[in-house]
């Protein structure tokens, strides 16, 4: 994952806050998975919030709220013309000159609302995919970096109190 330092360097940052992970997608479109397998690859082993909202983020627009988070940190793959595996981080403001998501509501416009809902800083790491078609299997280049941001992840937000993002 070519934009792995840069992940880091962000996420080491939101770190150090109350920080919520909310993972989109369906994983009955191939790559468009690829966040609801990060959440897999997650749940139990980070001391952040973590949500797996699917298809309808926004219906989770009020739990998060609720969290108090300072930090909402949206996953999704998200077509911005990069490498299929490639991982970008953007602030709510860039989502959309850079984003096209295969869901229902606009991730700008979910962004908007949790920003109404809660003050919390929102940025969207965007998961290039390779494929979105019908199937369950996500490509090789979008699974390894799936597993590159889950360790960096566990590495950032784990529930030991001395964290590491080397």
């Amino acid at each position: 994952m070519s934009s792995l330092n840069q992940i880091r360097d962000v996420l080491a940052e939101t770190a150090k806050d109350k920080t919520v992970i909310v993972c989109i997608g369906n994983t009955l479109k191939s790559d468009d998975g690829a966040a609801i397998a990060l959440y897999e690859k997650l749940v139990g082993q980070i001391s952040a919030g973590l949500i797996n909202a699917g298809t309808v983020p926004e219906s989770y627009i009020q739990r998060i709220a609720k969290m108090s988070p300072a930090c909402v940190l949206l996953i999704d793959a998200v077509d911005f013309g990069g490498s299929p595996g490639e991982v970008k981080v953007f602030a709510a403001e860039q989502i959309p000159e850079v984003a096209s998501s295969t869901h229902v509501m606009s991730l700008r416009f979910f962004a908007d609302m949790l920003r109404q809902q809660s003050e919390a800083k929102i940025l969207l790491a965007g998961i290039q995919p390779e494929k979105l078609s019908l199937g369950m299997k996500l490509s090789d280049s979008v699974s390894n970096s799936i597993t590159e941001l889950a360790d960096l992840c566990v590495r950032l937000f784990g529930f030991d109190t001395a964290r590491d993002p080397q």
